[in-house]
């Protein structure tokens, strides 16, 4: 009998500022992380590349297209039926004034070998990043509930993520948006370095006392 109230004990009275910590962390980890990528000069994430092509054509800055992004993507949710949680309405207004900030306080990456290494920095703080605010467990991010979305409507994984990123990347670039070798590496690594860090970051619920007996 003790099961039952377990199983469907709700993760939003489950150590609610535990995950409250750990879902902005993740989120400003993840601002502070494209802006590194962005100050590396050696090319963008398909959707900063889509921010900013659209920046160069609006005069917006990256953080608030980005916002404007993820606020547009959550209308996109309503005809493929996704429900936004806390999460997914922290990520679309955290992550864009965050990397603003970051923007103006980080350093421009010089020499190559420095170039590198914040390219190396800004992929492994993605990954960390997305982790620990998914791992929360509080919804997923705009971009994220876009694809889940598409599988629902029968497309494979990889072909969503394939389309929607491929296309937002095309897009950006026509727009003026930088592509470079970061672009490819981004593609390439965040995928697998997030396979790794989500088990390991993500904040399972607990059970009550009367169940762990």
């Amino acid at each position: 009998m003790t099961s039952a109230p377990a199983a469907g004990r709700s993760r939003w009275s489950d150590r609610p500022v535990l995950r409250s910590l750990r879902l902005f962390s993740g989120l400003v980890l993840y601002g502070v992380g494209l802006a590194v990528l962005v100050k590396a000069h050696l090319g963008l994430d398909p959707w900063t590349v889509f921010s900013q092509g659209l920046s160069r054509r609006t005069g917006l800055t990256l953080g608030e297209l980005t916002v404007v992004i993820s606020l547009v993507l959550l209308l996109l949710w309503i005809p493929l039926r996704q429900r936004p949680g806390l999460g997914t309405v922290a990520n679309a207004l955290v992550v864009g004034p965050v990397l603003d900030l970051g923007l103006g306080v980080l350093p421009d990456a010089g020499p190559v070998a420095v170039r590198v290494v914040y390219l190396v920095v800004a992929v492994v703080m993605v990954a960390v990043a997305t982790g620990l605010y998914v791992g929360v467990g509080w919804g997923p991010g705009p971009r994220d509930g876009l694809m889940t979305g598409l599988v629902d409507l029968g497309l494979p994984i990889y072909l969503a993520r394939t389309l929607i990123e491929g296309t937002v990347l095309l897009v950006g670039w026509l727009l003026g948006g930088t592509v470079g070798v970061a672009t490819v590496v981004f593609a390439l690594t965040v995928g697998p370095l997030v396979a790794r860090a989500l088990p390991r970051l993500a904040l399972p619920p607990t059970l009550p006392p009367a169940a762990r007996a």
